[in-house]
C-alpha cells in the first residue's frame, strides 16, 4: 500500500480533493492510505467546514491553521507545518491541487526533502505572472514527478516548456511524467449534480426560475481591490439586469463583501441596493452553487473553477479578468474574456444571451479522471 499526503487549504482543492478521495474510498483503499492536510489558508466555516460536511469528504489528519496574512508570512508558515508532518509521515507522495499559496507551500516543502510531488491541473496556463497563481502553478510543475493535466492544451504548455512526452520509468522531478487525463471537477460535477437537486433549495429561497437569472461571481484581488474595476463590474451587472429585466444572483466571497462598501462610489453602491433583481448572498455550498449553475441563463466569473462548471452544464460565460487558463472555452465560442470592462462586458451579454446554436464539446474527459489519477500513483510510486 502506498501513502499520499493530500494538502488542500482554499476552498477549490477542498471540493477538487473530494473526487480522489471518493474513489480511494470506492476502489483503491487497499492500495492507497490518504492523509490529508489541510494548511487553513480558508478557515472562515462557510468558506471551508461546510464544504467537508456536505461533500462527505474525510476529516483532515491535520491543520495548520495559518489563517490570512501577506503572500510571505502565510506562504512559510505552511512551508515549515508540511515540511514536519512529511518527515513523520513518510509518504509515497504528496498530491497538490491547482495553483494556491498552499499548492507553492507544498512544492517547496516537499522537493526540498525530496518526496515525489503529484500535481493535479498541471500545465494551466494564463501567461500573466502578475497574477500569484501563475507563478505558484509554473512552479509547482517544474518540482512535480507526475503531473495531470485535465487538458489537451495543458499537457501542450508542458511540452513547450521542456517536459518530455516520452518519459520512460524510473519518474522523478528530473525526470517526470506528463498525462492528460480529464478534469477532477467534471467528476465531481457529474457525481454531486443529481444530489444538489434533492438536497438544496437555494432557487425557492431566493424565489429563482430556471433559466430566466443570471450568476455572477466577483473575488479576484484586482477586481476587489481597485475601486475602478470594481465599479465597472457592478455597474456593468446592474444596468444589464436593468435594461434586460433579469434577475442577478451574486454569492459575495467576504473580502468582496466588505470591500464593495468601501471601494465602490456612493452612486454605484446606492443603485445596485435599489434593485430589487440584484440578489446578493453569502457564500453558497458547492451543491448550493451546482444548482445555481444548472439552472442558471448565463454565468458571469472571474473565477477560472466557475468557468469550467458553467461549460460543464451548457451555459455561455463571461469572463471578467484579461485572460484565462480555459483557452478551450473561448475557442469553443461558449466563453467571451471581457475584463472590467463595461463596454466588453456589455457587448459579450449581447453576443451569448440570445444566442442558442453554442456548441458544449466533451473536452474534459469521461467523469473517471480521479480514478486514471489513482491508477498511476499506484503504479509508478510503488
Amino acid at each position: 500500500m502506498i501513502k499520499i499526503v493530500t494538502i488542500i487549504g482554499a476552498r477549490p482543492q477542498i471540493i477538487k480533493a473530494a473526487a480522489l478521495s471518493r474513489a480511494i474510498k470506492n476502489k483503491f483503499s487497499t492500495q492507497i492510505k490518504e492523509i490529508i492536510v489541510h494548511t487553513g489558508q480558508h478557515y472562515d466555516a462557510n468558506m471551508s467546514q461546510v464544504f467537508f460536511d456536505e461533500l462527505n469528504i474525510p476529516k483532515p489528519d491535520y491543520n495548520l491553521n495559518v489563517g490570512s496574512g501577506s503572500h510571505g508570512k502565510q506562504t512559510a508558515a505552511m512551508i515549515s507545518g508540511i515540511e514536519e508532518i512529511l518527515i513523520n509521515e513518510k509518504p509515497n507522495a504528496i498530491v497538490l491541487y491547482g495553483d494556491t499559496n498552499s499548492t507553492l507551500a507544498g512544492g517547496v516543502a516537499a522537493s526540498k526533502i525530496h518526496v515525489p510531488v503529484i500535481h493535479i491541473e498541471a500545465g494551466l496556463r494564463s501567461f500573466s505572472k502578475a497574477m500569484p497563481e501563475e507563478v505558484n502553478r509554473i512552479m509547482c510543475d517544474h518540482v512535480s514527478t507526475l503531473l495531470f493535466s485535465p487538458t489537451k492544451t495543458g499537457f501542450d504548455n508542458l511540452i513547450r516548456e521542456g517536459f518530455n512526452a516520452n518519459a520512460k520509468e524510473p519518474y522523478s522531478a528530473n525526470n517526470p511524467k506528463i498525462y492528460h487525463c480529464g478534469d477532477v471537477m467534471y467528476d465531481n460535477s457529474l457525481h454531486f449534480s443529481e444530489v444538489a437537486e434533492s438536497k438544496t433549495n437555494i432557487l425557492q429561497t431566493l424565489s429563482l426560475k430556471a433559466n430566466k437569472f443570471i450568476l455572477a461571481t466577483i473575488h479576484r484581488n484586482n477586481n476587489t481591490d481597485e475601486p475602478e474595476r470594481l465599479n465597472a463590474l457592478f455597474k456593468s451587472l446592474n444596468d444589464i439586469s436593468l435594461k434586460q429585466d433579469l434577475e442577478i444572483v451574486l454569492p459575495l466571497h467576504p473580502r468582496t463583501s466588505k470591500l464593495m462598501e468601501t471601494n465602490l462610489t456612493k452612486q454605484n453602491l446606492e443603485a445596485v441596493k435599489a434593485n430589487k433583481g440584484f440578489k446578493i448572498t453569502g457564500p453558497v455550498s458547492f451543491l448550493e452553487m451546482i444548482a445555481l449553475e444548472k439552472n442558471c441563463k448565463l454565468v458571469m466569473t472571474d473565477s477560472g473553477g466557475v468557468q469550467k462548471e458553467a461549460f460543464y452544464f451548457d451555459k455561455p460565460c463571461i469572463i471578467l479578468r484579461p485572460e484565462t487558463e480555459w483557452v478551450e472555452l473561448v475557442e469553443c465560442g461558449t466563453a467571451i474574456i471581457a475584463d472590467a470592462d463595461e463596454h466588453k462586458i456589455k457587448a459579450a451579454f449581447d453576443k451569448l444571451f440570445t444566442n442558442d446554436h453554442l456548441k458544449f464539446p466533451k473536452i474534459y474527459g469521461n467523469g473517471f479522471a480521479a480514478e486514471f489519477i489513482c491508477a498511476e500513483m499506484v503504479k509508478h510510486l510503488q
